[in-house]
């Protein structure tokens, strides 16, 4: 499963694609939500944009997107804070 509903909000199986065209949420790869970024994964700037996109995408503050697993990985563990999991799988909807 993609995501996990917790007391804090859902953690989200994240596939980072760096390097992209465009940033935004694209669809799914395997058990993980694929979200396309403009930037490296160099110094940490592919991280900081991937925590900038997924806000804007689930409309909430960068504040809220949280690191749980795989910051130096191209799979993370990102916890959406405040978000329930049909709120997360109604943005997703027209993506997947």
């Amino acid at each position: 499963m993609y995501m996990t509903e917790t007391p804090d909000g859902v953690v989200l199986n994240v596939k980072a694609q760096p390097r992209s065209s465009r940033a935004g949420l694209d669809g799914f790869a395997g058990d993980a939500v694929k979200v396309r970024i403009r930037s490296a994964p160099v110094d940490g700037k592919a991280n900081k944009e991937l925590v900038e996109t997924l806000a804007d995408e689930f409309g909430i503050a960068k504040s809220r997107v949280v690191f749980k697993s795989g910051e130096t990985s191209k799979t993370k563990r990102i916890l959406l804070a405040g978000l329930t999991a049909d709120e997360v799988a109604a943005r997703l909807r027209p993506h997947g």
